[in-house]
């Protein structure tokens, strides 16, 4: 029944703010105080989890429709509850900024990101594949209308463009769901076994890398990223590319270990392409959210290399790489929203000088950029470290490929803190705009304190994402209920 709260209580508080005819402020205090609640019950699933014993727990199982094999299954594994812990805090944070900035047409607005944060949240504990799949595709809703209502000059086209690319994912999962149920004689994915078929894990495949986003399907990630609100950006890239993620460990893999050993070393490649190619643009990228935006599809690459070098290291560090990157991309869109409310743009040319005045801006901003290029000793480091040796395997070229990404990370985040921090005020930078506030820094601060506890111990999630046993079917782990 824990589990089921987790899905239903953003779900129950969305109906109810947008149904009451509440003022502004009380309902965005209502939604926030909804996503706090989230993230507290999700304190009580992952304290009685037994992360010694690993496999399927806290789970519930209803039947919906026997014949075929439905049933409304929920449940964790360790993995899963570290990427729903950092759904709920980055939610929190996100609505809070939306409290902050004062979002219009309240009611529909935060009506819509509580049922976003119930379907994620449905989407990683999903046991069945229908169930997972309604989940999956949930999320686009409330998606497409945050950002084509609430989005930029270009939110229309960026909108379009979204659409286009997540509906031709939806349609090929779609058509993977009934190929695999119906060959299974069941959607459950507790109770079904392997496959063979090429094409069915392709659908698969080529849906998550549609939402991660991956290389070669981003085409919709920049205009999305730069004309949504700047909180939906960093719930996009925080958290939601995070749904493939889980998608590859719990679906891709253990369903169909021939064909994802098969075609191993072209995702390897494109995930590798994407990586350097994604990195390259983040530092060519003239703006901000362009910066952030790039970045992440780079980090994508880099989780899915560590998803598919088949090794316990390159594994626990993907898991590991997407809670920490969903909190450092989530810290920084958020303080993009706060510079770009100062100076009324992200563009970098217009930025500079801002640490003079600003002390408390200064310190976050820069602590921020640390973790993102992965200093040694932060979460983010151990993360990539991780990934980068347990690809190794599969190549030292690989290896070479993450290490010259370390370096390319390391160049676009120091342009972007020297253009926000430091050369002289650029033109949109204001002598009398404020350091940040104590909302504000209420908002950031919890998600870089979780990342500095984290870079000091990452065993927390490394250690306790996998037990002693994977719950994948491929060759070179046992398939048992556990996971590694």
């Amino acid at each position: 029944m824990l589990t089921t709260a987790l899905i239903l209580l953003p779900l129950v508080a969305a109906l109810v703010v947008a149904v009451l005819p509440l003022r502004r402020e009380t309902t965005a205090g209502l939604a926030f105080l909804a996503a706090l609640m989230e993230v507290a019950l999700w304190i009580v699933a992952a304290s009685q989890y037994d992360f010694d014993a690993g496999g399927l727990q806290l789970d519930s199982s209803r039947e919906w429709v026997q014949s075929l094999g439905i049933s409304y299954s929920v449940g964790f594994y360790g993995f899963s509850v570290w990427l729903a812990g950092a759904t709920v805090v980055v939610f929190a944070a996100a609505i809070g900024y939306a409290l902050w900035v004062g979002r219009d047409r309240s009611r529909a607005y935060y009506a819509l990101m509580l049922f976003l944060l119930g379907a994620v949240v449905a989407t990683f504990v999903s046991q069945d594949l229908l169930l997972f799949y309604v989940s999956f595709e949930a999320m686009l809703i409330p998606l497409y209308v945050l950002v084509g209502v609430w989005g930029g000059e270009r939110r229309q086209a960026a909108t379009v463009t979204f659409v286009l690319y997540t509906m031709a994912g939806s349609l090929l999962m779609l058509a993977a769901v009934v190929a695999f149920g119906v060959t299974q004689g069941t959607f459950s994915l507790t109770e079904s076994g392997t496959s063979d078929n090429t094409w069915i894990f392709l659908g698969f495949a080529i849906a998550f890398a549609v939402k991660a986003p991956l290389f070669p399907f981003h085409g919709w990630l920049p205009l999305t990223y730069r004309e949504a609100p700047v909180e939906v950006a960093a719930v996009l890239s925080a958290v939601v590319s995070k749904t493939a993620v889980y998608g590859f460990v719990r679906i891709a893999l253990p369903k169909f270990p021939e064909p994802a050993d098969d075609l191993s070393g072209l995702i390897l490649v494109l995930a590798s392409a994407g990586l350097i190619y994604g990195s390259v643009l983040a530092f060519r990228s003239t703006d901000l959210r362009g910066v952030i935006a790039y970045s992440s599809m780079a980090q994508m690459g880099l989780i899915t290399m560590g998803i598919f070098a088949f090794d316990d290291l390159g594994l626990n560090g993907a898991v590991l790489q997407s809670v920490a990157h969903g909190l450092v991309s989530a810290s920084m869109f958020l303080l993009v929203g706060m510079v770009e409310r100062r100076c009324g743009t992200g563009e970098l040319d217009a930025l500079g000088g801002m640490a003079r005045g600003r002390p408390t801006l200064a310190t976050i901003v820069l602590v921020a950029g640390m973790i993102t290029l992965a200093v040694p000793g932060t979460a983010t480091f151990a993360g990539e470290f991780l990934i980068m040796a347990g690809v190794y395997a599969q190549g030292w070229g690989y290896s070479v490929v993450v290490a010259l990404a370390v370096v390319l990370a390391a160049m676009y985040t120091l342009r972007v803190i020297s253009a926000i921090l430091h050369l002289k005020p650029g033109r949109a930078v204001r002598e009398d705009a404020l350091d940040l506030r104590l909302g504000e820094i209420a908002l950031v601060l919890p998600l870089l304190l979780i990342l500095l506890g984290l870079s000091v111990w990452p065993a927390l999630v490394t250690e306790r994402s996998f037990s002693t046993s994977i719950p994948i079917g491929w060759k070179a782990y046992p398939p048992s209920g556990g996971s590694q």
